[in-house]
């Protein structure tokens, strides 16, 4: 019954903004696909719809109203970068199958398998390593998220099960906020953060990659300490200390032995993959190319079968709403809708003294994000609205990088809020209302460190 009214809710709300007067400056298209996009979130963050059936009544209701053009509504499935976090699953699922998965699970357990919390930690500090030579984080989801299914079966943490919340969840939870804390870290870690430096160049703000680090530093460094021990207490895994882990884990891998040929096999294809990931920028390579050739070679090697891909339908699933929601929120940004938002808010925010419009402005820029699938686009699109609008009252250099900052951290606030959440997603570990609620935790915890801690440091240094 509570879903049934929930599932009403859901309808009444795009009716009434359906059939709401059109504010001036939009058009109908724009308001109407609004009417569409609130409604498909509204139904996921209540738990009325799973994401993926709210994504196909939202691609259904656009088209057959005439709100989205059919071609341009099926675009998505055509996207390479969408299709590199579909191969990427498959790869994991590879990854799993021939054993190394489970190799690299048990020696990460011996080292920091004391405490779920201490697994956790270990797994952003990785990503944080690596993420300076990765121009994508969509790339290093594919290289994070086999390590963190690995770890979670064999705790005995299983997919679309109760067992899922014994350590799965967490870890996958902890990962993808991680993922957007590196993002922040450094320059070279997200493909967003050099376009928002040439944008920030054009209002004389001037940033390389020592300057980034530094101003970055000391916040972000806060955050990877902060945000994965709140979780823990939030969101938290059913097993939590494991004092006898990391010597179970030694007697393993003593009993599995030396790697076998099929392990040999995945090592040498998964450090392929992620040397021509990091180095796709250089060598001109299609990072999407890169995850299939992967794919090929462990299906010739007989690690990944056909089978498999029949039994993968948590990647066609992920293909179908996020592809569809990549598009929807696409689509409002191309018709001026997200232009329209940053304007209105603009129009309020004048007349307060510096600190309360540079809070305000970050506040309103972390909340629009609710509305973007890419964070690309929401740096394209409001990067300089809010710049403009902060000015000439807050110091241009604090309020530049503190959205640059912004477009990484708020990369968990939605399942859709970034392309390098939705492996993670759609692993069967997390549910689309778990991320609404612990990822706009993390982000409303982040958002405080970054203005606490981050402000006056970035003032101090830039």
């Amino acid at each position: 019954m509570k879903t049934r009214i929930l599932q009403l809710l859901s309808l009444v709300l795009g009716v009434v903004i359906w059939f709401s007067p059109v504010p001036g400056p939009l058009s109908a298209q724009a308001w109407h696909l609004f009417a569409i996009f609130a409604a498909t979130i509204f139904s996921v963050v209540s738990g009325a719809l799973s994401i993926l059936l709210a994504a196909i009544i939202a691609l259904v209701v656009s088209v057959f109203s005439g709100t989205v053009e059919p071609d341009v509504a099926y675009s998505g499935f055509s996207q390479g970068f969408i299709l590199l976090i579909v191969v990427a699953f498959l790869v994991g699922r590879g990854v799993v199958n021939s054993g190394l998965g489970a190799r690299i699970g048990y020696l990460l357990v011996r080292a920091f398998g004391k405490s779920s919390l201490g697994l956790a930690y270990s797994m952003v500090a990785t990503d944080a390593l690596i993420a300076p030579a990765f121009p994508s984080n969509t790339a290093r989801s594919g290289v994070l998220y086999p390590i963190v299914y690995s770890l979670a079966q064999n705790s005995g943490s299983l997919p679309w099960e109760e067992s899922r919340h014994r350590i799965g969840a967490y870890l996958m939870m902890t990962s993808m906020a991680g993922l957007g804390l590196s993002s922040g870290l450094w320059l070279t870690a997200m493909a967003a953060n050099p376009i928002g430096v040439a944008m920030a160049a054009d209002y004389g703000v001037e940033l390389d990659f020592g300057r980034w680090l530094l101003a970055s530093s000391v916040p972000t460094l806060t955050a990877m300490v902060v945000v994965p021990w709140v979780l823990y207490k939030v969101f938290p895994p059913q097993m939590k200390q494991t004092p006898g882990a990391p010597v179970a884990a030694a007697a393993a891998l003593e009993e599995l032995g030396a790697m076998s040929g099929h392990e040999w096999i995945t090592l040498a294809t998964f450090a392929t993959m992620v040397v021509g990931w990091a180095l796709s920028g250089t060598l001109g390579l299609d990072p999407t190319a890169v995850a299939f050739l992967g794919l090929a070679v462990l299906m010739l090697g007989g690690i990944f079968t056909l089978d498999d891909i029949k039994a993968s339908g948590d990647a066609l699933e992920t293909l179908i709403w996020f592809s569809i929601l990549y598009v929807l929120s696409s689509e409002l940004d191309r018709l001026g809708f997200m232009q329209f938002v940053g304007d209105l808010l603009a129009t309020h925010i004048g007349g307060f003294s510096w600190p309360v419009i540079y809070v305000l402005s970050v506040l309103l820029y972390v909340l629009i994000h609710y509305l973007f699938v890419s964070q690309t686009a929401h740096l394209l699109a409001l990067f300089g609205v809010f710049i403009g609008m902060s000015q000439p009252d807050v110091p241009v250099e604090l309020m530049a990088m503190m959205l640059l900052l912004a477009t990484n951290f708020f990369s968990v606030l939605t399942p859709q809020a970034s392309s390098c959440n939705v492996i993670f997603v759609g692993s069967g570990y997390l549910v689309g209302r778990e991320v609404y609620r612990y990822g706009g935790i993390a982000t409303g915890v982040c958002l405080l460190i970054y203005l606490i801690v981050g402000t006056p440091w970035i003032m101090l240094v830039l």
